[in-house]
């Protein structure tokens, strides 16, 4: 089936899950990004209650964990399958969570949840900023605006981690020439930079796959392609990095405040 009919018929399959109230598709195909070989990524969004057998007996094959699987906060579950031979990925969403995250956003509050294969981790407003990018396909979804007060508290809040992780880079690991540790530190350290340049910009952002590109922090790559195991030289990129990124999140505060 080509790709119209193929969203057609898993829009139909979610949407006819029992307590599923909307479904969209997301990530690069619904940004117009995507590559041939892109996967396909669908939410479904459930209030109250959602049981993942349901998906399971539609007998699609791949994984499907349970509620709560990945995570206990907004990003709880989802599941990997194939279906019409092209990978697709169905990720849980709580309306409940949905809601409060809007909520929160308009104070200025959220969370930071650790989830596999993120470098940084992911803010709890990601739920709201899935939105901002979504094609809905079945149900209607809000689409919510980034809050002054949360561009604010995600900028301090992500490059004061940023800083903090810079400085036991600096401290801690450079001394020793321990390069693996070192160097970690300071791609974790560029990616959390990375979410406050954004936050200053209010602009929402879905994953990390993009995210130095977006926050224009890509000449850290160069910086810790050059590393050595010796003392001076991982010092002298913990610095430079540290002193790129907070460039880039000045200039975007300063973008902002203008």
């Amino acid at each position: 089936m080509d790709d119209e009919a193929f969203l057609d018929y898993v829009a139909g399959c979610l949407g006819q899950l029992p307590g599923v109230a909307a479904v969209t598709l997301g990530g690069s195909r619904a940004e117009g990004m995507h590559r041939p070989d892109s996967d396909w990524d669908f939410s479904i969004y459930y209030r109250g209650h959602f049981d993942p057998q349901t998906l399971r007996d539609i007998g699609w094959p791949g994984e499907v964990f349970e509620v709560g699987g990945w995570s206990k906060g907004a990003f709880n579950s989802g599941a990997w399958l194939e279906v019409d031979g092209r990978r697709t990925d169905v990720h849980y969403r709580d309306l409940d969570v949905v809601d409060r995250e809007i909520t929160a956003s308009r104070e200025g509050r959220f969370t930071i949840e650790p989830l596999l294969f993120h470098l940084a981790g992911l803010p709890s407003y990601l739920v709201l900023a899935e939105l901002s990018v979504k094609r809905v396909l079945r149900g209607s979804l809000p689409t919510p605006d980034y809050p002054p007060a949360l561009r604010q508290r995600a900028r301090e809040t992500w490059w004061g981690r940023a800083d903090i992780t810079f400085g036991y880079a600096r401290s801690y690991h450079a001394p020793q020439a321990r390069l693996t540790q070192c160097v970690g530190l300071v791609a974790q350290a560029a990616s959390q930079a990375a979410h406050a340049v954004l936050a200053a910009r209010g602009e929402w952002i879905t994953n990390e796959k993009t995210l130095l590109t977006r926050a224009g922090l890509r000449q850290v790559d160069e910086l810790i392609a050059a590393v050595r195991p010796d003392p001076g030289t991982l010092r002298d990129i913990v610095d430079k990095t540290h002193a790129a990124c907070a460039d880039a999140v000045r200039q975007a505060q300063c973008a902002n405040s203008g």
